[in-house]
This record gives C-alpha cells, structure tokens and sequence, in this order.
C-alpha cells in the first residue's frame, strides 16, 4: 500500500505531466515540486483548479539563498511556495529557482491573493522581483532601507544606523558607527533538518 506522499506524487505526475517539472518525495515525506521560474503561474493555477489536486490555500511564499549552501544548487535564489490541500488534506512545497543577478517571478497574487503580503516580504527581505504584484513595496524595513537583510552576503550589522536628532528634529540615516565583527560560530548539524532534498 502506498503512503500518501506517493499518492499525492502519482496524481501530480498525472495532472502535470505535460509541463517540464519534477516530483520529488523529500524527508519527513514532504512532496517537492520543483519548476522553472516561467511555469509557475501557469502550475500555481492548476494545483489550485483542477479538482484532483485542489491546493486551494496558500499557507507561505518564502525565499531562499543558497549562496554558502553546502550542496550545489541550480542557482542562487528561490522561491517557495507551500500549498495545502483543504478537501484532500494534503500538504505541497513548489520551489522555482530563480536568476542570480535578477532574481525575478511573476506573482500569484491573482491566484491566490493572500500571496499580496507574502511576496513583498520576500522582495523586502531577499530582493526578489515578483513581476505584475499589485504594489510591491517593502513591508518590514523602512522605505530608505539600504539591501536586502536576508540575503547571506549581507554584512550582521547593516549598512546604515539611524538615529533621532534633536536638534534636526527628526529621525536620521548615519553610516554604521561600530565596527563589523562575526560572532555567530559556523555549525554545520548533520541531521534530517538540513537535507537539501534532490532535484
């Protein structure tokens, strides 16, 4: 008897067998369908519409760099995606990799709305470019913020401090005043949390 993960991998290889994508079964069972940057809007609406799949709720849309990463990835940066399945109880990760220099995607906002706030986090945070959102703007940081803080080739203590100055009035962007020191110790756990599923 198959376990769900392998029956939910059936029916997307089924559903989606027409688009260059592929199914992998990661640790924990966690189904990953991984995608060109091009193909997501038109996939995003097929998980959502066809009744065989059904992801009619977008829990997160998050992004990744993998610059550091251990393993060799495809690129850079991703976006990911996690989908759930409210009248067939499952659970689905869809991860596209995306342009080092220019990391970009159109949105799903208009397939799933919810996604508004998710994709200007990930812009905010990471850069990442979501091509037709409705008012992509940052979310988390000031509008003057400087970078993109999750990024990894971003320095622990930011580029600008700010400051209220009395006398001005008002509130002001200096350069960093202390000195950039890396006190955060490297650790590298060899556990099922840290596996880069294949694909």
């Amino acid at each position: 008897m198959s376990t769900r993960a392998e029956q939910l991998e059936a029916v997307l290889r089924e559903q989606l067998g027409d688009r260059s994508v592929s199914v992998v079964v990661g640790v924990a069972d966690q189904v990953t369908v991984q995608l060109s940057a091009n193909d997501v809007p038109e996939v995003c609406r097929a998980l959502r519409d066809r009744p065989q799949l059904g992801f009619d709720q977008l829990i997160d849309v998050c992004g990744v760099d993998y610059a550091e990463f251990p393993d060799t990835s495809p690129a850079r940066f991703a976006v990911v995606y996690h989908l759930l399945s409210t009248t067939l109880n499952w659970r689905l990760r869809v991860r596209a990799f995306l342009d080092d220099e220019f990391p970009l995607v159109a949105s799903v906002v208009d397939v799933w709305p919810v996604a508004n706030w998710f994709e200007r986090e990930a812009f905010d945070l990471f850069g990442i470019v979501f091509d037709g959102h409705p008012d992509l703007r940052r979310i988390l940081t000031d509008y003057g913020f400087l970078g993109h803080p999750l990024r990894k080739d971003f320095p622990l203590n930011g580029e600008v401090e700010m400051r209220y100055d009395p006398e001005q009035g008002r509130v002001i962007y200096e350069p960093v005043s202390i000195e950039n020191r890396i006190s955060v110790p490297r650790v590298r756990r060899d556990d099922f949390r840290y596996e880069h599923p294949a694909g």
